[in-house]
C-alpha cells in the first residue's frame, strides 16, 4: 500500500467555480499510484470543493443563483465582522462539501464523462484557496 499526499494552492476569482480536474490528476500522475482513492479536502470555511458538470456553464450559473437565494447577502446575520458576503459564504460551504474521495483506476481519476472537479469561492473577493491531496492505493 503506497501513501502519496500534498497540497495545491489555487487562485480563485469572486464568487466562481474553478476547474481544478488536470491539477488533481497530475498529482494522481506524479504518486505512480495506479488503483486507489484521492481524496480532496479544502482547508476554508468559506469555499467548497464539489463534483459537478463540466459540459455545460450555465449548470455552474444556475448553482450561484440559487445558493445566492439560499443564503442571501442581505440577510440580518449575527456574524458579519468580515463583511456582507461571509455568513453567507458559511452557509454555502456547510451546504457542500469541504472534501470530496475519487476512485483512481489505472492511474486515471474515475470521474463521470461529464463531471469536474471544481473549487467554488463563496466570497466577493478572490483568495488563496488550499486544498490537501491524499492518495492511497497501490
Amino acid at each position: 500500500m503506497a501513501i502519496s499526499q500534498g497540497s495545491l494552492e489555487i487562485r480563485t476569482t469572486p464568487k466562481s467555480f474553478g476547474d481544478i480536474t488536470s491539477q488533481v490528476q497530475d498529482f494522481v500522475t506524479e504518486s505512480n499510484i495506479q488503483n486507489g482513492v484521492c481524496h480532496l479536502f479544502i482547508k476554508h470555511t468559506s469555499a467548497s470543493l464539489v463534483i459537478q458538470e463540466n459540459y455545460d456553464p450555465s449548470v455552474r450559473k444556475d448553482f450561484e443563483t440559487i445558493f445566492s437565494n439560499l443564503a442571501p447577502e442581505n440577510f440580518p446575520y449575527v456574524h458579519n465582522m468580515e463583511g456582507k458576503d461571509d455568513m453567507p459564504a458559511h452557509i454555502r460551504s456547510a451546504l457542500t462539501s469541504t472534501s470530496e474521495t475519487i476512485p483512481v483506476v489505472n492511474g486515471s481519476l474515475s470521474l463521470g464523462t461529464w463531471q469536474g472537479i471544481y473549487v467554488w469561492e463563496h466570497r466577493d473577493q478572490s483568495h488563496n484557496r488550499n486544498v490537501i491531496v491524499s492518495m492511497v492505493g497501490e
